[in-house]
């Protein structure tokens, strides 16, 4: 056996001195939770592909000349049911109306409702669910049973009583009343999130030593445990979008959310029902739409939640 001092570089594992590493060893730089999240989503065909139809809806709600210079208001009987002509790409509805030129026109109000609605709901959520996980005690439950006061009360009952109570005006489009109701009706699952990501995030060790070193509650909520706990909350926002868009439907199909003249899906899909047996397509059409919209959301959703959770991955 050959002295450990006399080893010669041929006898080295690998048999050949040139496969020892040469220079400095690269380390791979640490990368944050949104930086091995982002990674992840890159890699997901089900991310992109939602996004791109997210960029699509927002992109025809935001510029709808740039899909169509149709009035969706210029309706004539004469052309009641007729087939796909010109710039009408789906045909005419039963009062004559672009079928295409209102489903382009009327992305705006559905999906200004889902995003102002989300707003308020994320906001009352916030609130709740911060003042719940941080304070505990007295205070997590008295506001945990308002919570689940609010969620034993049945969604649909209470959205057609308070959208008709909030839409009284005659002069209203519902705009409005729509955006308040659901907003303050689909606040709950995201105020329960956002209290279990605050009472696991309160216990670690840099809210003990923040608070060790004189933090006062409000700079501990906001400075070390809201950032630390936002990221579930968000994802379940980006969920709640997409709920809160099929609900603006289900209470313009039922005659209680937008009205007076204003353009949505759910109210095309309501008027379209009435002839579903013998013209379907006025149905079909703003239904696909919807679908594909609060599908796209949903999975966005899906495919954030799974990137930032590493049980998931």
């Amino acid at each position: 056996m050959s002295d450990l001092n006399t080893v010669t570089e041929a006898e080295l594992p690998g048999g050949q001195p040139n496969n020892l590493p040469r220079g400095p060893v690269k380390k791979d730089k640490p990368r944050s939770l949104a930086g091995d999240a982002w990674a992840d989503l890159r890699k997901r065909k089900v991310f992109w592909t939602a996004v791109v139809l997210v960029i699509f809806v927002l992109t025809m709600a935001l510029f709808p000349k740039l899909f169509t210079s149709a009035d969706p208001g210029a309706c004539s009987l004469s052309n009641q049911f007729k087939g796909p002509a010109g710039s009408a790409l789906f045909g005419y509805d039963f009062q004559g109306c672009d079928i295409y030129a209102k489903i382009v026109n009327g992305a705006w109000n559905s999906i200004k409702i889902g995003v102002l609605s989300t707003l308020i709901s994320g906001l009352i959520g916030l609130i709740f669910g911060l003042a719940a996980g941080y304070f505990g005690g007295a205070t997590d439950a008295i506001l945990s049973r308002i919570i689940d006061i609010m969620l034993g009360v049945p969604f649909l009952l209470a959205g057609i009583v308070l959208s008709r109570r909030l839409s009284s005006d005659p002069k209203s489009d519902g705009v409005l009343a729509v955006t308040l109701t659901l907003g303050l009706l689909t606040w709950t699952s995201g105020a329960r999130v956002m209290r279990s990501a605050v009472i696991s995030a309160k216990q670690q060790d840099y809210v003990a030593a923040a608070r060790m070193l004189g933090a006062k509650p409000s700079r501990l909520m906001l400075r070390h445990i809201l950032p630390n706990s936002i990221a579930s909350y968000i994802v379940m926002l980006t969920l709640l979008l997409g709920i809160n868009i099929s609900s603006e439907a289900t209470l313009s199909f039922l005659g209680v959310g937008l009205k007076n003249g204003a353009i949505s899906w759910g109210i095309m899909i309501s008027e379209g029902t009435q002839f579903a047996r013998t013209q379907p397509w006025p149905l079909v059409w703003p239904a696909i739409f919807l679908a594909v919209t609060v599908l796209a959301f949903i999975m966005l959703g899906d495919a954030i939640r799974d990137a930032f959770d590493p049980k998931l991955r």
